[in-house]
Order: C-alpha cells, then sequence, then structure tokens
C-alpha cells in the first residue's frame, strides 16, 4: 500500500502540473486567437503570454525528478499532491491574468511588460511549491 500511494504522489505531481499548464496555455492562446483578428502585427506579444503558463508544467516536472529518490511515501505523496494543486492552480490563474494583457494589446494599449510583471506574481507560487519539495 505504501509504495502505491508513493507512486500516486509522483503521478499526481507530474499530472496535475500539466494539466494547469495545459488549461493555462490555452484559456490564454484563445485570447490570442480572438486578438489576431484585431491586431495582428502584436502575434509575437500574444505568443510569448500565451506560453507562459507552460512552465508550471516544467517545474512539475522538475519535482517528479526530485521526488524519485524520496524514500518515504507518505512524504512523495503529501509533496506530490501540494506542488502538483499549486503548480495547477497557479498555471490556471495565470493563464488567466495573460489572457486579460492579450485582450488588452489587441485593444491598442501598451501593456505587454506590465503583464509579464502581474504574470509572474502566481508563478512565484509555483517555485516556491517547488523549492519547498527541494526542502524535504
Amino acid at each position: 500500500m505504501e509504495l502505491i500511494l508513493g507512486y500516486l504522489g509522483l503521478g499526481l505531481v507530474l499530472a496535475l502540473a500539466g494539466i494547469g499548464s495545459a488549461i493555462g496555455t490555452t484559456i490564454a492562446g484563445n485570447a490570442a486567437e480572438g486578438a489576431l483578428k484585431k491586431k495582428p502585427e502584436a502575434s509575437g506579444n500574444y505568443m510569448v503570454l500565451s506560453a507562459l503558463p507552460a512552465t508550471q508544467g516544467i517545474y512539475g516536472f522538475v519535482a517528479f525528478f526530485m521526488m524519485r529518490s524520496m524514500e518515504n511515501p507518505a512524504i512523495v505523496f503529501g509533496v506530490g499532491l501540494s506542488v502538483g494543486l499549486v503548480c495547477m492552480l497557479s498555471a490556471i490563474r495565470q493563464g488567466q491574468v495573460c489572457a486579460n494583457g492579450i485582450v488588452g494589446i489587441s485593444q491598442g494599449h501598451n501593456v505587454f511588460t506590465n503583464t509579464l510583471i502581474y504574470a509572474a506574481l502566481p508563478e512565484f507560487y509555483a517555485i516556491l511549491g517547488l523549492v519547498g519539495a527541494l526542502m524535504v
């Protein structure tokens, strides 16, 4: 049973972070598709903002590899669940921030830099989750 718990923790960190990144990038990507119709010359900015939520999936992948060497399956489960949830929610919310920035850019506002700064705030919590996993 303990072995199953440990593998479940490894699966959760990878799956939840990946699911969050997939949702976050599609939220921003949907906004970018609509924005391309209004202001196609800003497609580079749209692409950067749409890709930003993908980083949480990378954090989940890194946590997965770090946690494989942990010996206590209960700790692996707890860390996997918590880091996975933090990365998932962070990616979704970051995707929403990026989508709003994309809409603002398409309306002619110069908000790319500000959107990057605002989008870095939810990312910070995913990084904290990863650092927390390192400290265990």
